[in-house]
């Protein structure tokens, strides 16, 4: 039989606490011991935990100040962007193996469509496994994984037994699947959300089946159309491997707020040094700089100036970064600072062409 009309097997791969295992891989001492990357100081910030530290309620995002007081033994290590990069580049190339369609969607996750796989079995929850055994061996990491005929239910799935485990959906269990599923477990649907379809009576995938189009978009705008289809297992965007970013950029957060545009311009300058670094290697050029200003009580500004050529200069970013920072006053003390570069030269690259892999299943196994 081939593939039965309109159906996908799609993965979705999540490594599990991914910086934090590779500290703990690349440091003996470290590994059974509660661990955030990023900073403990005032304005630090958890770029990840371990396994370890969220038992104690230590997650990413949250300030270093209070992660060190959920877990007063927290060890604190300072990210190392370069290695995970390198290691997310060695889980990468194993997913090539199985199929050209490939979508990175960050150094530590991936949809992977394997409708039409390039070796392995036909089942897509054995290539899954095999994946995720491939993984452990060569890279000594775990990874969790999802299973279904869409992104959006493999991307749930991916969630259900994490760590070290993986979730597979068939076809015929989905409807059930999405009506069981918690709200809040819904992809894309966050604290705000939850707690707005809580008061209108949806607390499951069921209740949220019951709202009319009309009732959902009336609550929730152009989400509603969204909701509405992804509760019915609705949900066509393919895996893209030629995913391209809209935008490159960099920023940082200073231990202490700066109210001189004299110091500013020194971080301005370091800043656009890491943003070039992070062009070159993509051979990127933007003509669109963006200047982010967040202050001290955490308001928001950006400025933005859009340039007749492309740039890939750190100089001539942080001049256009410049002119912005004087363009007006500034309302505040300033506690972060960031650069990025849109309108990319990204029209006229060349899609490497997919290969005829594996056309024609046996059976459609999941």
């Amino acid at each position: 039989m081939g593939t039965p009309a309109g159906l996908r097997k799609i993965i979705h791969v999540d490594m599990d606490a991914f910086y934090a295992s590779v500290e703990q891989r690349d440091n003996p001492e470290l590994k059974g011991k509660p661990i955030a990357v990023g900073g403990g100081a005032k304005r630090g910030v958890v770029a990840a935990a371990s396994y370890e530290a969220r038992r104690f309620g230590v997650r990413s995002a949250m300030s270093g100040v209070q992660a060190r007081r959920n877990c007063p033994e927290l060890i604190f290590v300072r990210p190392r962007f370069e290695r995970y990069r390198e290691v997310s580049g060695q889980i990468r190339s194993i997913f090539l193996e199985y199929t050209d369609l490939v979508e990175p969607l960050s150094l530590d996750e991936a949809y992977l469509d394997v409708t039409a796989n390039r070796k392995g079995p036909p089942s897509a929850t054995l290539i899954a496994r095999e994946i995720r055994a491939r993984i452990l061996e060569e890279t000594g990491l775990t990874a969790s994984a999802g299973i279904s005929v869409n992104k959006f239910i493999a991307k749930v799935a991916s969630d259900m037994n994490k760590p070290n485990g993986q979730k597979t959906v068939p076809p015929e269990a989905v409807s059930d699947f999405l009506e069981a599923l918690e709200i809040r477990k819904f992809h894309g649907v966050g604290k705000v959300t939850a707690e707005k379809m809580n008061a209108l009576g949806i607390f499951t995938g069921a209740d949220l089946k019951k709202r009319s189009e009309a009732f959902l978009t009336e609550h929730f705008g152009k989400g509603g159309h969204h909701y509405y289809q992804v509760v019915r297992g609705i949900h066509d965007s393919p895996v893209q491997p030629s995913r391209i970013p809209k935008s490159v950029g960099a920023e940082r957060t200073f231990s202490e707020n700066l109210s001189s545009e004299v110091f500013m311009m020194e971080k301005l300058s370091q800043i656009s040094d890491e943003l070039e670094k992070r062009l070159k290697p993509r051979e990127r050029a933007g003509k669109t700089v963006t200047l982010k200003i967040k202050y001290s009580d955490f308001s928001l500004q950006t400025r933005s100036r859009t340039l007749p050529d492309f740039v890939d200069s750190a100089a001539r970013i942080l001049a256009v970064a410049r002119e912005l920072l004087y363009q007006q006053p500034l309302e505040n003390s300033v506690r972060l600072l960031g650069i990025s570069l849109s309108n990319l030269n990204t029209g006229n690259e060349k899609t490497e062409p997919v290969e005829d892999s594996v056309s024609v299943q046996l059976r459609f196994e999941f």
